[in-house]
Parts: C-alpha cells; structure tokens; sequence
C-alpha cells in the first residue's frame, strides 16, 4: 500500500479491568472514524501493569488465545474493518505464561502472534517472574494492509531484533509499550531515560529504513507493595519515518489518540539512498552470536 493511516493509543488504566476494556473499545472506534486502517494499543492494556510487584494471583490476570479478549478484539476488528495490534497476559498452560501481542485482520481473523522476546527485571519491573521469554521468534505477521514487525516493550532496546524483523520483510516496526519514572529520579536522570528510549526507537526506523510505531501507557500506578513510589509512566507514544523523523508525538501526561499517515513508499526511496542492507558485513558479523568476546 502507498499510504496507511495508524492509529496510536495511549491510556491510562485502573484497576477495573472491564473500565479499561470499555475505554479502549471507545478510543479505538474513535481512530476507525477517523480513517485509521491499522490501530495500535500499549503493552498489557487491559488492567494496571501489574509487574511491580511478585505477586502467585496476580497469574489470575492471564487468559488463553484464543480467549476472551481475543473474542472482544476480533469482532471489533471486523466491525471497523481495521487491523488491531493488541497485547494480552497468555496463560499457554498451567504454570506457562507469556506476554502476547495478538494481531488481527479486517476480517476479525487471528493474523498472527508475537511473544515478548526480551524480558526484563529490574525493580518495578519484575517480568521475569510472570512471563517466559518467546518462543515464536522474530517473524513479521501479515496482514491485509502489510507486514508488521510486531515487537513487546524491553524488545525495543534491542537492535537484533529490529534488524531481523527487517531482514523478514517486516514493512513496519510496531512497539507496544508500558514503561515510565520512578519519582526518587532526578529531573535529570528522567529526561535521559526518555531520550534514550525515543533515540533508541528512532535509531531502529534509520537503520533499517522503515517507520517506527511506539505506544506507551501514560499516568501514575501506585505499587501495591509500597516500596516504591510506582510509576509514572510516560507516555510520548509516536510514529517515526523511516529516517527517523517525527510523523507525530504525544505528550507524557494526557491520554491521547493519534491518527497518522505514513507514506509506505518512502521506505523504499530512503532504503536507495541509505543502502545499509547492501552494505552490511554479514562475513564479520558472527561474533554477534556469542554473549560476550574477551
């Protein structure tokens, strides 16, 4: 296609899961009025990011795929006629989980799946303990509107991953997100996390000249444990072109909804400019295999 029209969703959540759905339900009707064609929703939308602590019920929040969620975001695809990049907590089997994003298509089909590659865990974050590292691998999923290079989150630090996803035909890089500030962090020590995450993204869309779609949550979720202030999560949600430039921006303390053009033959004028995949020394680049080289 020579143009999509994305739409972005970033939104704060409480601890009502079926207010979260609802919201998001009527956000995303909201994009499909306004011509959006592809419609992208933050990581683990559908409750609080319920990571900051290590909690065993939490596991109660996960659900198969396919499921009830796949059930509400499929006919709601078909209904607008829209492809839905969604992200859930999969329960695969008793003790199994993963972090999920599910792609569907027009036609409310299951496109195809990504199961988060990279896992974190960092105070706050505690990933590794809900959540197995992927299976899948970095595949791009088609769709009717073209292939997505659907990544999760800490994926997004991760230039292999971009890289590959690229190297696999993947037309768009796709990152939903729930990432934000601890508040016992300088003013200053914030400004550098978001700028490397949003440099890190932009990076990834100029290196392999393709446009670059990034959904993070925005608003404060209290830890229940108490031992840190929560997060802040930041917001900033924003679709880059595939030389890294701006094609919109949300800020980092509103809910937003953002509708945008992305002119897909670009990609290919930027890539015949800037020939990296030509380029490239894949005859040196073993090492990249090994964890460290002393």
């Amino acid at each position: 296609m020579k143009n999509i029209k994305v739409g972005l969703i970033q939104q704060s959540n409480e601890k009502d899961i079926q207010n979260n759905i609802n919201k998001l339900i009527a956000n995303i009707k909201k994009c499909a009025d306004e011509g959006a064609e592809l419609v992208v929703l933050q990581e683990l939308h559908n409750s609080l990011y319920f990571c900051q602590t290590e909690t065993t019920d939490l596991f109660d929040l996960a659900e198969s795929i396919p499921g009830n969620s796949t059930q509400i975001y499929s006919k709601l695809a078909a209904e607008l006629k829209i492809v839905l990049v969604t992200s859930l907590f999969e329960k695969r089997a008793p003790g199994l989980y993963h972090n999920t994003a599910v792609v569907f298509d027009k036609d409310g089909s299951i496109a195809g799946k990504y199961r988060k590659m990279h896992i974190p865990d960092d105070p706050a974050y505690y990933e590794k303990f809900y959540f197995t590292p992927g299976d899948i691998g970095f595949e791009p999923i088609q769709t009717s509107i073209g292939k997505l290079g659907v990544l999760v989150c800490w994926d997004q630090w991760y230039p292999e991953a971009a890289r590959l996803m690229a190297l696999k035909g993947a037309e768009l890089l796709i990152y939903p997100t729930a990432i934000g500030w601890e508040s016992t962090d300088s003013q200053d020590e914030k400004d550098r996390q978001l700028n490397a995450w949003i440099i890190s993204q932009r990076g990834h869309a100029v290196a392999n000249g393709l446009p670059v779609v990034s959904v993070n949550r925005v608003g404060h979720e209290p830890d229940p444990s108490g031992q840190t202030n929560g997060i802040s999560f930041w917001g900033n949600s924003f679709v880059a072109g595939p030389q890294g430039e701006f094609l919109a921006q949300a800020g980092n303390d509103k809910e937003a909804n953002l509708v945008v053009d992305i002119d897909m033959e670009r990609s290919e004028n930027v890539r015949r400019w800037w020939p990296f995949l030509r380029d490239r020394r894949i005859d040196e680049y073993g090492g990249l295999t090994k964890r460290f080289i002393d």
